[in-house]
């Protein structure tokens, strides 16, 4: 099955505007950028995924064309150990490319593989759960009442837990934050903290000891993940587990000393900032040698999603993560994320189980390059 072309389009949703304090960013973003890859081979086949795109879908998309597209013609789509380790030596060597440029790639050659065979992509990665209960994850929020809002509201819409992502102002109102959303879901409704790194090594542990009070699941990337040594202190002073790892480039060889020294308590990775589906699949399986947790990480728009949740079939990963509202993310489907209830169904046919939503991408279209 060999590789005869690869496509590259850069293209923005006509999405409604997210606000800039939602994504912790300096500006509004009217949609978002996204990247679409579809990889072709000589015997006719075909496979495409959505990629990120950070700022730049254009930027993106000239960099993919101009260094993925050499590298995979002529290829056999199903070498795919043998592409991930290539990658990684000329990624080193001139690449340089963004850690979400791999990842939809190989996602491609996977569903190529899994669709030759015959099979749903997480029963061709050895998967043996048809069903994962979901989660859901917040924007940033004004301030506590809108954080306890929000949880009700996903704990009504049937989801087994609601992660917290504060805005990272003031360690008082974040602390604020985690406390009224415990209060308003009840005791025991499963809660997680993401804090994204704001904090000094102190001000992590003054909120890592109030959510171990407030008996949330776990305390997610307190400290940037590359800060082993406050990492490493943070998780020893602390009872919860401390987990993180999703922006660290290069898995799974890069937490290697992350397992080994136990710098946090437990993993996260996913399709797109982890290499796709291998990157991902190695990532889970360290983390079970060295009896760690794994969690996938959220892939931001549905199609990368998808992928995400044949992989949770096929690990160790106890939720399948998504953001909330999923309304500025839920595109690039035809028919959208098989959610019901707060439960992640894993389809039964061959491949991803679901195709492009190629009208919305072709609408949405910057340029093919």
């Amino acid at each position: 099955m060999q590789i005869a072309a690869l496509d590259v389009r850069a293209c923005r949703t006509a999405a409604d505007a997210i606000q800039g304090d939602a994504l912790k960013d300096n500006a509004g973003r009217e949609g978002l950028d996204f990247v679409v890859y579809t990889v072709r081979t000589e015997c006719g086949r075909s496979a495409s995924m959505v990629g990120f795109a950070g700022r730049s879908a254009l930027g993106t998309a000239h960099h993919a064309a101009a260094a993925l597209r050499p590298f995979m013609v002529g290829r056999n789509a199903l070498d795919r150990e043998g592409a991930f380790r290539d990658f990684r030596r000329m990624d080193r060597w001139w690449m340089h490319l963004p850690i979400y440029a791999y990842g939809p790639l190989d996602a491609c050659l996977w569903i190529l593989g899994a669709e030759a065979a015959g099979q749903p992509l997480w029963r061709y990665l050895g998967g043996g759960r048809a069903e994962i209960p979901s989660y859901a994850s917040s924007l940033v929020l004004p301030g506590p009442d809108a954080y306890a809002a929000e949880a009700l509201t996903v704990k009504d819409a049937g989801f087994a837990a609601y992660k917290i992502h504060p805005p990272g102002k003031s360690l008082a109102q974040d602390i604020a934050i985690h406390e009224a959303v415990r209060e308003a879901v009840g005791p025991d409704f499963t809660l997680m903290s993401d804090p994204v790194q704001p904090y000094t090594y102190d001000e992590a542990l003054r909120l890592g000891r109030v959510v171990e009070r407030l008996n949330y699941l776990w305390y997610e990337e307190p400290l940037p993940d590359e800060a082993f040594g406050a990492l490493r202190a943070l998780t020893a002073a602390l009872d919860i587990c401390v987990i993180g790892t999703e922006v660290l480039a290069k898995h799974p060889y890069s937490l290697a000393e992350v397992c080994a020294s136990r710098v946090v308590d437990g993993l996260r990775a996913d399709t797109s900032w982890t290499g796709g589906v291998t990157g991902t699949m190695k990532t889970a399986q360290l983390a079970e040698a060295f009896h760690m947790p794994f969690e996938v990480h959220t892939s931001i728009m549905a199609p990368l999603e998808l992928v995400n949740m044949h992989i949770c079939a096929a690990t160790t990963s106890r939720y399948f993560e998504v953001l909330w509202p999923q309304s500025g993310f839920d595109f690039g489907l035809a028919k959208g994320l098989p959610l019901k209830n707060g439960v992640a169904h894993l389809p039964q046919t061959p491949g991803l189980g679901d195709t492009l939503d190629w009208d919305m991408i072709d609408n949405a279209t910057l340029a093919e390059l």
